[in-house]
């Protein structure tokens, strides 16, 4: 047979559990033609590689990240980071920098919630700095803002204003009067992101251009585009301008996408909203078939979803944006659809209602329930859980680069007061929901074009695996921390990387007829790397890129 390209003399890791490794291929037409020995080349002809023994593994699948939602970040400008110890110092730094900066219309700043030291901040503290323009700090890990009233009148936000999803997502009021904090994504990002909507498409592609430059770098060639809270507009926008770059043959990173909601009472609508997504964001490299739900928060504001309190304050956190029967029955309507589901989960009280809420329709459906669904971050679960996940069919998103403890230094000193000893050494467990027979796959989770350091997925397989940022470690010296994260059992081996990043990702993505894997038939997209990362130092996996990324040149990844 002729082939158009023949590759020899190389170490492949495949992820193909059917042929794990080889050491030959061809490849014709885009697709993989052979996969084997070398022995096996003799009945192709063509222009032949020899590699030295060289590493070749499939290209990369990113199971969760942003597309959409850093566009509304790249185009803002920060004014300040705000490091201080205290609500005044917090004020005086704000202050100086608004005499510096005169007249704008709006002021951005980024601090850290423990930087108050427990002082609550107000609108009333922020008007008197600022009362003639709009004010706003984010905390620094993007659940929750601090607003002046400027800033919440000109969203036309007041004390009667309902929340949007209560209990969860709400502007913080006292004695029933604004506070201006605002917590969690579905009520904060509406704010951040307002100035999103007046980019030209130019300025638009330009931000995505930069993120596909730096996937191509580093060998990724599939994502899942996790969504936009409470900013539908915005994120049909970014979609469709992605629609028209892969018109256009600019998309070369397959992007699978979503629609999200917040609560039940947007299920109706957001059912219908997927489907006109998924029937008018369908090209080459793009498709949309997932709804993604922001179940919980995060632990640092006390809105991730938790069975037992946190010990600092005595409650188990937010509730939940479903409960498990509302839930359930939009399984039933996804399932009756073909259309998956995805959702952040971040507390155990989150994840235990995903996995009940799929038992329920399990039973009631038993075969006739096929749809994907997805839990992502996973940072707490409780032991009763972990066996269900591969017994449900629930697939497992980990964000590998977090399990150094997502901190610097000893970065489980400040989580012992916020979850107590127990689950602060009892997190991210992965490797036993993978020897579970869990599917796991693995992702970057970041919202910001700024920096790409913390997307890159050399990065995710090194702490995935070691746990800590040492000092091998390709990061800044203030990312380092000072010793593995616990429980170390939890330290995952470079194959189960490799495969999550994978066929496990294609797998979750519903691509995995076409991605995935080195397999006879698939797209030939593979990368060619000068170190063995089988065999290479765990603790300097990040600092390894492709040398050579090959890809077919008219990606097909219609869903199976």
């Amino acid at each position: 047979m002729k082939a158009d390209q023949i590759i020899k003399n190389a170490k492949i890791y495949t992820s193909d559990k059917d042929r794990p490794m080889a050491s030959a291929l061809a490849v014709k037409d885009g697709k993989f033609v052979y996969v084997g020995d070398e022995a096996g080349l003799s009945a192709y002809e063509g222009p032949v590689t020899d590699l030295g023994g060289k590493f070749i593994m499939p290209g990369i699948i990113d199971s969760h990240v942003h597309v959409t939602w850093p566009i509304g970040f790249e185009y803002a400008t920060i004014d300040g980071l705000i490091a201080c110890c205290g609500k005044q110092e917090a004020l005086d730094i704000m202050a100086e920098v608004i005499r510096e900066k005169p007249g704008l219309e709006r002021y951005r700043f980024v601090m850290e919630q423990k930087s108050l030291n427990g002082e609550a901040l107000t609108k009333e503290d922020l008007d008197a700095i600022c009362p003639d323009s709009e004010l706003q700090i984010q905390e620094a890990e993007g659940h929750s803002i601090w607003v002046n009233s400027r800033l919440l009148a000109s969203h036309g936000i007041t004390d009667d204003t309902p929340d949007p999803v209560p209990g969860l997502s709400y502007y913080e009021r006292k004695d029933g009067h604004l506070t201006g904090n605002i917590i969690e994504c579905s009520a904060e990002v509406p704010i951040i992101l307002d100035s999103s909507m007046h980019l030209s498409d130019e300025q638009i592609d330009a931000a995505l251009q930069r993120w596909i430059d730096f996937s191509l770098d580093v060998g990724v060639n599939a994502v899942f585009d996790a969504g936009i809270p409470g900013y539908a507009a915005l994120h049909e926008r970014v979609y469709t301008r992605l629609r028209e770059l892969d018109r256009q043959g600019k998309l070369p990173i397959y992007v699978d996408g979503c629609y999200v909601i917040a609560a039940p009472w947007q299920a109706k609508e957001g059912l219908e909203e997927l489907k006109r997504f998924r029937r008018e964001f369908s090209t080459e490299h793009l498709k949309v078939h997932t709804m993604k739900i922001f179940m919980d928060g995060t632990f640092k504001i006390h809105t991730a979803a938790l069975l037992e309190p946190y010990p600092d304050t005595g409650t188990t956190g937010a509730s939940t944006a479903f409960k498990k029967e509302e839930l359930a029955a939009l399984l039933k309507q996804l399932n009756e659809e073909d259309l998956d589901l995805h959702l952040h989960t971040v507390g155990d009280a989150a994840s235990r209602t995903v996995l009940d809420a799929v038992e329920i329709v399990r039973k009631e459906l038993g075969d006739r329930f096929h749809i994907k669904v997805t839990c992502a971050h996973l940072e707490v679960q409780a032991d009763e859980d972990l066996e269900r996940f591969a017994k449900l069919g629930v697939y497992a998103n980990f964000t590998p680069a977090w399990h150094c403890g997502n901190g610097t230094g000893d970065a489980l000193k400040p989580l012992i007061p916020l979850l107590g000893e127990r689950r602060a050494t009892h997190m991210y467990r992965c490797k036993t929901l993978w020897d579970s027979g869990a599917l796991v796959t693995w992702s970057s989770d970041n919202t910001i074009f700024l920096d790409f350091a913390p997307w890159n997925p050399y990065f995710g397989m090194e702490i995935g695996m070691t746990r800590w940022v040492s000092e091998k470690t390709n990061a800044p010296e203030f990312n380092r921390t000072i010793r593995p994260f616990p429980p170390e059992n939890e330290k995952m081996s470079i194959d189960e990387m490799l495969t999550g990043y994978t066929i496990n990702g294609a797998i979750q993505l519903g691509i995995e007829d076409k991605k995935g894997s080195i397999a006879v038939g698939k797209d030939a997209d593979f990368l060619v790397f000068d170190n063995d990362l089988l065999t290479a130092d765990p603790e300097a996996i990040s600092y390894n890129t492709p040398k050579e990324i090959r890809r077919k040149r008219s990606i097909s990844a219609e869903r199976k």
